[in-house]
């Protein structure tokens, strides 16, 4: 897969840091953001605790996880030198069910604070909201450039006029809305097949593409998808349910890896009492 180049050079810190969570082009992200957005719904026992996803992440080679600032400031700090940081700005609870609107509950100087390697906010692309929170995402994306920090655009289209939330064309043009604002990543939806994906990477240009993971499958048809995704040019998935909702975090983590090729630091542990094994001192 050819590896796409980075960022403006008006911003060389920000491609430095894209280089080191995509290396050889690819990477892997770890989403635990899902307790904000859909409640308890998608927790079952080990899987409410941070800790517990934060082991997941940093034994899995994931190139980095994604959290909100509450649960980042609170159970972070001891993970910081396993795995980077993906601190989500913006969200919204699913208790409303009105026209999508997400604003931001943390700043760029949240995530300088907290070692962040990368910063993202999520915009409803077709929501009666959308002009607000394009607004707000500009003002992020000059912030978060000026501190050296990459921005991902979740691009998700919703709201009242967009028919068809997984409609292919509907996807690539939340992908180049993401692109044309200034987004370094975009994660979006699967448009369906790897045919219609490789016309969303083509529309978001030299904006990466990362697909989100979506609702529990099972492990061999999400790997499987996975596979699809990179071969048809996204630069990777971020992934949460279909890895800490699994029987075994630890294998699905090691086989999703392995896509990546031979460039991983080293085999994630395989005689562990849960994932990643025993876990530090908070």
């Amino acid at each position: 897969m050819a590896e796409r180049a980075n960022q403006s050079p008006h911003h060389p810190d920000v491609a430095a840091k894209l280089d080191q969570l995509f290396p050889g082009g690819t990477g892997f992200f770890l989403a635990y953001d899902q307790g904000f957005e859909h409640g308890p719904k998608d927790f079952h026992g080990d899987n409410a605790d941070p800790d517990y996803i934060l082991q997941i992440a940093a034994n899995g080679h994931y190139q980095g996880v994604v959290l909100h600032h509450g649960t980042a400031d609170k159970y972070y700090p001891p993970y910081q030198s396993k795995v980077p940081l993906l601190l989500k700005l913006n969200g919204k609870t699913s208790l409303h069910n009105d026209e999508p609107l997400s604003l931001a509950v943390a700043s760029v100087a949240d995530a300088v604070e907290l070692g962040a390697a990368a910063v993202g906010y999520t915009v409803y692309v077709g929501s009666e909201h959308e002009p607000q929170m394009l607004a707000e995402f500009g003002r992020i994306i000059h912030d978060a450039h000026a501190a050296g920090l990459p921005v991902f655009g979740w691009m998700y289209p919703r709201g009242a006029a967009v028919a068809n939330p997984t409609d292919p064309e509907t996807i690539a043009y939340a992908a180049r809305v993401g692109l044309e604002v200034g987004a370094d990543v975009v994660k979006t939806y699967y448009p369906g097949s790897p045919e219609k994906l490789a016309e969303v990477v083509t529309l978001a240009g030299r904006t990466k593409v990362v697909i989100a993971g979506g609702t529990r499958q099972d492990p061999a048809a999400f790997l499987e998808q996975a596979k699809l995704i990179l071969d048809a040019g996204a630069a990777g998935v971020a992934v949460g349910r279909n890895v800490w909702q699994s029987d075994d975090p630890d294998a699905v983590s090691r086989q999703l890896a392995a896509l990546r090729g031979p460039a991983l630091p080293g085999p994630v542990p395989a005689d562990s009492d849960q994932p990643g094994g025993e876990q530090p001192a908070a």
